[in-house]
């Protein structure tokens, strides 16, 4: 996984690409958690359509975010952290401002810190 600074995440790169950014840290999000721990599926052209043409059945967009909280939460503990991520947080978040890409990027961030920033793409050692 790569280490991002939260607040350039949620407000800053969002601002400067009119929000082609958010698409992109959320598709790299669900992508780095699969590649992470290969025994969960994820999709991240599904999480990602999800969260833009689900957004016309009104209900993926939040499944989607809700879903993506709990990955963070099991990569958390694959990691051996105590998983802070709470998937509710980050789905009341996303009615706080959009705030939900801030919370989540530093969640992430703690596994990140965990293995001392070893390089992306390095296999690391998992808990469970």
């Amino acid at each position: 996984m790569k280490r991002r600074v939260p607040l350039g995440v949620w407000l800053g790169l969002p601002l400067i690409t009119l929000g082609i950014y958010s698409l992109v840290w959320y598709y790299k999000v669900n992508k780095e958690i699969a590649e992470f721990d290969s025994r969960r599926h994820v999709s991240p052209v599904g999480a990602l359509l999800a969260i833009t043409i689900g957004g016309f059945v009104i209900i993926p967009p939040f499944v989607s975010v809700f879903n993506t909280g709990k990955r963070i939460a099991d990569a958390q503990r694959a990691a051996g952290l105590t998983p802070t991520c709470s998937a509710g947080i980050g789905l009341l978040l996303m009615f706080v401002l959009g705030l939900y890409p801030l919370y989540y990027q530093i969640e992430l961030n703690k596994i990140v810190d965990h293995y001392n920033q070893a390089t992306p793409g390095t296999q690391v050692p998992l808990a469970y």
